[in-house]
């Protein structure tokens, strides 16, 4: 696939912004690795050989009676009866941290939460929960939620900024009036109202949150499509007699994508910070989900245990800190004072 001049230019102009460009990969990275973090935190072998044959924990569940135990359930590979049954016929590879995010960790030295030992590197919460298994979770689980919410809004976003820009005169009218009352309307208070008022989970609160997050992008778009319908070369589009969505799609959507990718990773901010706020009241995603925001709840509430606070503060802020990092990035290489230059 061969790049043209202006995406060479701007390739280049983003990896000129060293701080953006390390900031991309770090984040590129940790969020690489939590996709697999069933491989790296879990509370099932990777590999069981047990008389010679093979199984896949982490892939499937495997009654206790394969293992010559006594209970048709799911094994419990952390049980020491099943550990021994296992170790005398074959062997298990266990995951770097030998802890799910709902795991509880029955065999503490003392009361929950225990304190950054040798067992559980970075402590347990007050449930007795590894905390590092819980942020390597919780951190997929809000970049995820915050990409998906961030596609979604943008595609909305968009859509409404081109209706509204392109067509103009009572349809922009309308669209405007309509934003400015939607709006003006207090969004954290509504969502924590409608949150208690159904069972939240991923795709209820996404749309949930949907519903004011689109706006975002209007703005933006509408002001460039509003600039650009009266171009010569739009108006040679319509008189070539070329359809409407043809017109938006293939000639004046391109030049409105330039703000749009310029603030995205903002409006992912955005997402993963509301998320984490609503979870920290405690109207986020189900309870016992791995979230940032739990953990930040459960540092308020343990001030004997400044571990939780002090962790799930630093991986927001490190988090946001690269987003942000990244989204200067970006907007640097498409800022066309530089690109042209």
């Amino acid at each position: 696939m061969t790049l043209s001049p202006l995406t060479k230019r701007r390739l280049a102009q983003f990896r000129a912004n060293k701080r953006g460009y390390v900031c991309f990969w770090l984040f590129l990275i940790l969020f690489f690795l939590t996709l697999f973090a069933e491989f790296i935190a879990n509370d099932k072998p990777l590999l069981v050989s047990y008389e010679h044959h093979y199984y896949f924990p982490v892939f499937k569940e495997y009654p206790e009676t394969t293992f010559g135990g006594e209970f048709e359930t799911e094994t419990n590979y952390r049980d020491p009866f099943v550990k021994d049954l296992i170790n005398k016929k074959g062997w298990m590879i266990w995951p770097l941290i030998p802890y799910s995010y709902n795991t509880v960790n029955y065999d503490l030295p003392v009361p929950a939460p225990a304190p950054p030992s040798k067992e559980n590197w970075l402590g347990t919460d007050d449930q007795g929960r590894d905390v590092l298994a819980r942020l390597i979770y919780g951190f997929r689980i809000s970049v995820l939620f915050g990409l998906t919410l961030t596609i979604f809004s943008s595609v909305f976003g968009v859509t409404a900024g081109a209706i509204q820009g392109y067509f103009g005169g009572l349809t922009d009218l309308i669209f405007q009036r309509f934003m400015e009352i939607w709006s003006g309307m207090p969004v954290l208070y509504l969502l924590i109202i409608l949150a208690s008022l159904v069972q939240p989970t991923f795709w209820w609160l996404l749309l949930l949150m949907l519903l004011f997050s689109w706006m975002a992008l209007v703005p933006v778009v509408r002001a460039e499509f509003l600039r650009a319908r009266n171009l010569d070369y739009v108006r040679a589009a319509r008189a070539l007699g070329l359809a409407t969505p043809r017109i938006i799609y293939r000639h004046v959507l391109p030049n409105a994508m330039v703000a749009t990718l310029t603030f995205m990773p903002f409006i992912l901010n955005g997402s993963i910070t509301t998320l984490t706020s609503l979870d920290f009241l405690g109207f986020g995603l189900p309870l016992g989900s791995p979230s940032l925001g739990e953990m930040l709840n459960q540092g308020k509430n343990n001030l004997q245990a400044p571990w939780l606070g002090m962790t799930a503060f630093m991986v927001l802020a490190v988090m946001l800190t690269l987003l942000i990092f990244i989204g200067e990035a970006i907007r640097d290489a498409f800022d066309p004072r530089k690109t042209n230059l």
